[in-house]
């Protein structure tokens, strides 16, 4: 077995069986290692910040810590072969993951980061080569597919050219209910916002998503304001919180938190995960907290992300996974993806 298989067996064990001594570790793992050598994992795993250490001397305690809760590769097929009712989950919202481990973690690691930064240079060489009308061109290229995308995500019914057809032409699809042509209208709409006030979102505010929600419910018979009552999540046990002033109070940390991050792919990443995490709507969560990853994108000029290749079911279990378990690796590979996908599309 190779060191890095070793490395894993030992981190998932200690996931599924917390709070072990290093000599119940050593027992359970491959019995061809040596105790000095799981010692040494261990003490690696913590330098890494990995694993918590609780008690000392023999007494001594393990478990992973919420930093790797957060990151570590979820198989999603896996993970989709339990059904809802069999999956272990956190079932009810994880005050501790705003106030204190989103705030003591990078979402991305160093090649993630240098990555993705060498997709914003490639991105900034693009534009500096384009006129105002040809970027002015490209962005409604992509918004167009933004709105077909993120509408199709919630089951709009509309393809990619009656979108097109529909918020280029004002061309409605024959035989499409009217709310999908109104929640694309609005979409672009939103898309339009954010793109003519750019600022808008810096600093964010609990006003500044509630104005673009505002704006993607429109004559959607949707209630505009935070939520009053309980709110069920299709597909999972997860429940939201249900109090109106808790609910309200966790915006405000979110957006603190977003705006102390300096990255801005953190920034990006944390409203369109967090805001969906909360649900602090009755509807529209998820398209808004889409419009709002945009929009902290090109307040800070970078690329938008139009979403376009995603598979609205691996959008859907990356999101639950990360209800669940409060586990970001699925959703990041998404967001990594469509960056890429966004930079060497339209610019």
């Amino acid at each position: 077995m190779t060191a890095d298989k070793i490395k894993t067996e030992a981190l998932m064990f200690i996931k599924d069986h917390p709070l072990l001594s290093s000599k119940e570790i050593h027992d359970s793992l491959d019995q061809r290692l040596a105790y000095a050598t799981v010692k040494r994992i261990l003490s690696q795993f913590i330098k890494e910040g990995m694993v918590i250490a609780q008690g000392r001397g023999k007494a001594t305690r393990y478990k992973v810590s919420s930093y790797y809760e957060l990151l570590y590769p979820i198989g999603v097929e896996t993970y989709f072969k339990k059904e809802q009712d069999d999956r272990r989950i956190q079932d009810g919202f994880n005050f501790l993951l705003i106030n204190d481990t989103l705030q003591r973690t990078n979402l991305f690691d160093e090649k993630e980061r240098a990555h993705l930064n060498s997709f914003h240079t490639k991105f900034e060489k693009n534009i500096a080569g384009l006129s105002s009308a040809e970027y002015s061109k490209e962005l409604e290229r992509l918004a167009i597919d933004l709105s077909w995308k993120s509408s199709q995500i919630e089951g709009n019914t509309y393809s990619l050219l009656e979108t097109e057809r529909l918020l280029k032409e004002q061309e409605i699809a024959k035989g499409k209910p009217k709310d999908d042509a109104t929640m694309l209208l609005n979409h672009k709409e939103a898309i339009n916002f954010i793109i003519e006030h750019p600022d808008y979102v810096v600093p964010l505010t609990v006003r500044s998503i509630e104005d673009i929600h505002s704006i993607l419910i429109k004559d959607l018979g949707v209630d505009r304001n935070i939520r009053q009552r309980r709110v069920g999540v299709t597909g999972t046990n997860y429940k939201p919180l249900d109090n109106e002033y808790q609910i309200r109070e966790a915006l405000n940390d979110m957006c603190m938190l977003i705006n102390k991050k300096e990255d801005v792919f953190d920034k990006s990443l944390l409203a369109l995960t967090l805001l969906s995490y909360i649900q602090a709507f009755a509807d529209g969560n998820k398209r808004t907290a889409r419009i709002v990853s945009n929009a902290i994108l090109i307040a800070h000029r970078h690329c938008p992300l139009s979403f376009r290749t995603v598979d609205p079911i691996d959008y859907k279990k990356a999101m639950l996974i990360f209800y669940e378990q409060n586990n970001i690796h699925a959703f990041k590979e998404i967001f990594i993806t469509q960056y890429e996908f966004a930079v060497n599309t339209y610019f």
